[in-house]
């Protein structure tokens, strides 16, 4: 799932192609599921001849606010969103599509802006294969749902350390199932969680009220010195740090064949043991030497991929919406719509 880094790479990428630009039509796609209390006609109604005149994010979702009178439209990625500029590469959080395949596959809306003498006229896709996406529309993004029930977001209102020691210690839930929860820290994900985690030593079942102040002090800081870090280098995995666990942690420990030959060492210089483990419904990987359960070793003892005997996140990983969970047939996915039945066009005057 896109991260805040991603989330922020997606924003970033909008604000250079669009920003100050008039929407000159409008192409949508009935959804009746990502389309979030709106039909898609509505909101090409709504967004249709209007300048793109900022590009915001709060946790894992984004928004574009537009001039004039009308609302604004609030997207969140879900599990397999992403954007496209008409003529360049998709970004996705995994490569589905071919590279500048145009139209998109999965099409959610097609948003066209004027050329300029200098700039060419260009398009933005919004494409969801799973329809885990979210697209509404809004009077006022930050004060409206979803971003309204948000936590803190690690790079624009972190809070002071004694006031985020205080939200930890209060709870007596896993500290991956905090972290996890939106409600508390808003766009921290799954990778981003187990990199926090890791740079603190801290184990991801570790209980929030068992943690000591030094762990808490070292939580508060990789929390915005991790989001800080991969948005600085706009979520390019290829420039995270050597000595991070995203660059080992995916298939099993080994991203790329260097990182497998080298694998992640322990600052003693030796090869550091990865293991995985479910909480909060999610898998976590820790570094068994240097991330212990209450500060013992039992949890070296633990198989990869075991069941944590913890309480899982009751709510989703996201906060940001119940996601329907009846949709585990093929039958309902069969319904997707690739480039979703009859498009509305709309061209501004």
């Amino acid at each position: 799932m896109p991260e805040l880094p991603e989330v922020e790479r997606a924003a970033a990428l909008i604000r250079d192609t669009a920003l100050n630009r008039k929407i000159t039509e409008v192409e949508s796609f009935p959804d009746e599921i990502v389309f979030s209390g709106i039909s898609h006609e509505e909101f090409a109604k709504d967004v249709k001849g209007r300048t793109l005149v900022d590009v915001g994010r709060y946790g894992k979702v984004f928004y574009l606010k537009l001039a004039g009178e009308g609302r604004h439209p609030v997207l969140h990625f879900g599990m397999t969103g992403s954007i496209q500029i008409k003529g360049q590469e998709p970004l996705e959080y995994v490569r589905r599509t071919k590279p500048t395949s145009w139209p998109p596959r999965f099409l959610k809306f097609i948003l066209h802006f004027e050329g300029t003498k200098d700039v060419p006229e260009t398009a933005l896709a919004f494409c969801d294969a799973r329809r885990l996406g979210r697209i509404r529309l809004c009077n006022d993004p930050l004060k409206d749902p979803p971003i309204s029930a948000m936590g803190f977001d690690p790079l624009i209102n972190m809070p002071a350390l004694d006031d985020f020691s205080s939200q930890v210690l209060k709870r007596r839930c896993p500290i991956k199932a905090l972290l996890l929860d939106q409600s508390f820290s808003a766009g921290v994900g799954n990778w981003v969680a187990d990199e926090i985690l890791y740079h603190s030593h801290v184990h991801p079942e570790e209980r929030c009220n068992s943690l000591n102040s030094k762990q808490v002090a070292e939580l508060y800081h990789w929390t915005k010195q991790v989001c800080a870090t991969a948005v600085g280098v706009n979520a390019d995995s290829k420039k995270f740090p050597a000595d991070w666990l995203f660059l080992h942690r995916w298939s099993k420990g080994a991203k790329t064949k260097e990182s497998a030959k080298a694998g992640l060492l322990l600052p003693s210089g030796e090869k550091a043991t990865i293991k995985f483990i479910t909480v909060g419904g999610r898998t976590s990987a820790y570094v068994v030497e240097l991330q212990r359960l209450g500060g013992t070793s039992d949890v070296a003892e633990k198989d990869s991929d075991a069941e944590s005997d913890l309480t899982e996140l009751s709510a989703t990983d996201d906060g940001v919406e119940d996601e329907p969970k009846s949709q585990s047939s093929a039958g309902k996915r069969k319904g997707v719509l690739a480039r979703g039945g009859k498009s509305k066009k709309l061209k501004a005057r």
